[in-house]
């Protein structure tokens, strides 16, 4: 029995009540009378999260964000699922039920993401409908192959009218998609979307029905540009190591109510909205629910004090009292190392007006932009007083395939900056000033066996990511240290953005608009359809 002053997410009140618990679940709630410190609130759930953009483990995960308040995860294991398909979906299954977080999955639904890249497996109707069945799953994972619905591709509405067949919702992801389309997107039953950018975006799709998660991840922050939208979620979708210490869902909260969105209203965004949705047994301090909720100071401060799962006392001020350990998983890297020479475009000329990659700070949507670069003996030169410098694409599945093109908003004066975390299908993606250090620079990951890596003129660093080429096999507060030495030597050579290597993760995702980069060339989102990299030749 806990008695403490309890948050009512049905009635929106607060008020002082005894908590009965019996084999981890509440059997009663009874008003009592008492002056307590304090607020016992229902345990937070992040509705949508790719946890392998933490590049922890789940356990290692769990570790890092219990002692914030998190007590349950909606994830989409699509990362590792693009690497190793239905065996990377039964890893992360497997090492989350080691801990005591509540994680849940949804079946990944667009392995590959498109057909313009190279992905390291597929996962098939067939592959939807087993995953169906396993308990972990409570959803169809976020449908980013919009044109497939609004095109009627066979394989996609197969794989939706399952999650149907299950009585299982469907995650969205329709950046930009309006009109006609989004009436399609949205007709064939898809309930949720995190990627609204605008309130006019989110406005229209919440007009039509569909429920609105606000993100508030490290690359793509939205919640200042949406709270006033009236979302049903506040998600993450992808936090980086460092910020993922820093704080989870609590962080949401807090900026929610500071931003002026009511407190009762975010904490049901992050409590019973989730619950309800993906029928999850928990997200309400009430009978029949899981005994999984926390204590804070206040709902002003938001300070996350004592957390409870399944009636057990996890963590405290910031503290897990759980231990947790990964299993290790085999290497997934199949590619020949690769010369200066292999980084550079050819072109015939002394200019050429290039298509450029145009990134923008705190942002996953990209931009196209253009800028004349000199040629010279045949080879495109990056213009680095402008900022335009070399990107390339490299598979690492063993076709041995890659792409160049240009890329402006890193701000790197001199150096590589190499990552083997790539959306969706994580191959090996290089930012450079000159082909010698992106040469270097993917070396680095490659004999490594995966993970970050950055080379300037005096020293080169890498930080490892031997799960799958996506996870460390250390826990956060270990592997942030490794993190931020390999952090600072990137801001050392002159890159801008708040999160570089999260910001590159990226430029590899074709499904968001506007230009991106894949194995196969680079790819206009809008269009959907590869385009070259140069517009023009200048004699």
């Amino acid at each position: 029995m806990i008695k403490g002053n309890i948050l009512n997410v049905f009635t929106r009140e607060i008020y002082p009540a005894e908590i009965k618990i019996e084999s981890g679940i509440i059997s009663c709630v009874n008003k009592i009378k008492g002056d307590f410190e304090g607020i016992i609130i229902p345990g937070l759930i992040d509705a949508h999260i790719h946890i392998e953009s933490s590049m922890l483990t789940p356990a290692f995960f769990a570790q890092a964000v219990v002692p914030h308040g998190t007590v349950g995860v909606v994830a989409d294991p699509h990362e590792i699922a693009n690497v190793m398909g239905i065996e990377g979906i039964d890893y992360m299954i497997g090492d989350s039920s080691t801990i005591p977080l509540r994680f849940f999955y949804t079946a990944p639904s667009c392995v590959p993401a498109t057909s313009f890249e190279t992905s390291g497996a597929a996962i098939s109707p067939q592959k939807i409908e087993s995953l169906m069945q396993k308990d972990e799953i409570v959803a169809l994972g976020e449908m980013m192959n919009f044109p497939g619905v609004t095109h009627d591709d066979p394989e996609v509405l197969k794989k939706i009218e399952i999650a149907h067949k299950h009585h299982k919702p469907i995650d969205g992801h329709a950046p930009l998609l309006s009109g006609v389309d989004l009436c399609k997107y949205a007709s064939v039953g898809i309930s949720t979307d995190h990627e609204c950018s605008t309130l006019e975006e989110a406005r229209e799709k919440k007009e039509l029905g569909m429920k609105i998660m606000i993100r508030e991840g490290s690359s793509a922050q939205n919640l200042e540009s949406l709270w006033k939208v009236g979302g049903e979620f506040l998600v993450s979708d992808d936090k980086d190591l460092e910020d993922l210490l820093k704080g989870h869902m609590d962080i949401l909260i807090k900026k929610s109510i500071k931003l002026g969105m009511d407190p009762f209203k975010a904490i049901q965004m992050a409590t019973i909205n989730p619950a309800n949705h993906y029928s999850l047994p928990m997200g309400a301090i009430s009978p029949g629910r899981l005994a999984d909720f926390i204590k804070v100071d206040n709902l002003e401060n938001f300070n996350v004090q004592e957390v409870y799962i399944g009636g057990k006392l996890v963590a405290r001020n910031g503290k897990s009292l759980f231990k947790a350990n990964s299993a290790s998983l085999k290497s997934s890297f199949n590619f020949t190392p690769k010369k200066p020479s292999d980084f550079n475009i050819f072109s015939p000329g002394s200019k050429a007006r290039v298509r450029v990659i145009q990134v923008e700070d705190g942002q996953i949507i990209t931009h196209e932009s253009q800028a004349d670069l000199e040629i010279k003996g045949g080879i495109l030169i990056p213009d680095l007083t402008s900022d335009v410098l070399k990107i390339s694409l490299i598979d690492r599945y063993g076709g041995n395939k890659m792409s160049n093109a240009f890329v402006k908003g890193f701000g790197i004066k001199e150096g590589a900056l190499a990552s083997s975390v790539a959306h969706d299908s994580h191959n090996i993606v290089v930012v450079g000033s000159h082909e010698d250090y992106m040469s270097r620079a993917v070396e680095l990951v490659r004999k490594n066996g995966g993970g970050l890596s950055a080379i300037s003129k005096e020293s080169e660093k890498i930080f490892q990511l031997p799960i799958a080429g996506l996870m460390t096999n250390q826990p956060g507060k270990k592997a942030i240290f490794h993190l931020k030495e390999l952090q600072g030597l990137v801001k050392d050579m002159g890159c801008i953005l708040e999160s570089p290597f999260m910001t590159l993760s990226f430029l590899a995702l074709l499904v968001i608009p506007e230009l991106k980069i894949s194995d196969q060339g680079l790819f206009d989102g809008n269009k959907f359809q590869l385009v070259d990299v140069i517009k023009e030749i200048i004699f």
